[in-house]
């Protein structure tokens, strides 16, 4: 695989059922409050009143679901002080040299997605690796293998972009200048901007 790799998330397909979040967690054998891939809920609206005790019902509900982008700049590795927190040339996958990392959780407050988790057990930080080992056999990750609605896809960006089009900014994400995130996004009708 060439280029950078991300994550294409059909948002519009999601349900909610966090299978991708527990694939993660078993997989990397997560501590109990360390997630490596979080699906958030966003539910909103309300009801108004039309008239003669009738009501108009404008709500919403939608799951995202968000581990680490793989930042094309990513602020999680340059504000780094130990240089454990990598970015690898050939695919842009970014990771940590556990014998590297100092527990110093830089990295966490640079990160506007959350993706670095701190281990108290551990003194040190872990995120989302893009399963390095699974892709090494040629394998896809263990969200996007556990997927029963087969919501998440990975691959090249530029192959994602042509696949799938969508955008790297929905309602409630940061803005995308910041760091460049490695996601495409097919939006919920009430995730996309502008509406």
């Amino acid at each position: 695989m060439a280029g950078q790799l991300g994550f294409h998330i059909q948002q519009d397909r999601c349900i909610g059922c966090f299978t991708c979040q527990i694939a993660c967690k078993d997989k990397n054998d997560l501590e109990v409050g360390q997630l490596f891939r979080r699906v958030h809920e966003i539910a909103g609206g309300g009801y108004t009143e039309v008239g003669n005790n009738a009501f108009k019902a404008d709500v919403y509900a939608y799951w995202i679901s968000l581990g680490c982008n793989h930042c094309q700049a990513a602020p999680c590795v340059k504000n780094c002080p130990t240089g454990a927190m990598q970015k690898r040339p050939e695919d842009g996958v970014v990771f940590i040299d556990q014998n590297k990392c100092i527990g110093c959780r830089y990295c966490i407050w640079s990160c506007p997605y959350g993706a670095p988790q701190y281990n108290p057990k551990s003194g040190k930080v872990g995120k989302c690796d893009f399963c390095r080992d699974l892709l090494a056999k040629g394998e896809q990750p263990a969200c996007v293998a556990a997927c029963p609605m087969r919501v998440l896809d990975f691959g090249p960006l530029d192959e994602l972009k042509k696949k799938y089009g969508g955008t790297n900014q929905i309602k409630g994400l940061p803005d995308p200048g910041i760091t460049k995130p490695s996601i495409l996004i097919t939006p919920h009708r009430d995730a996309a901007l502008g509406k």
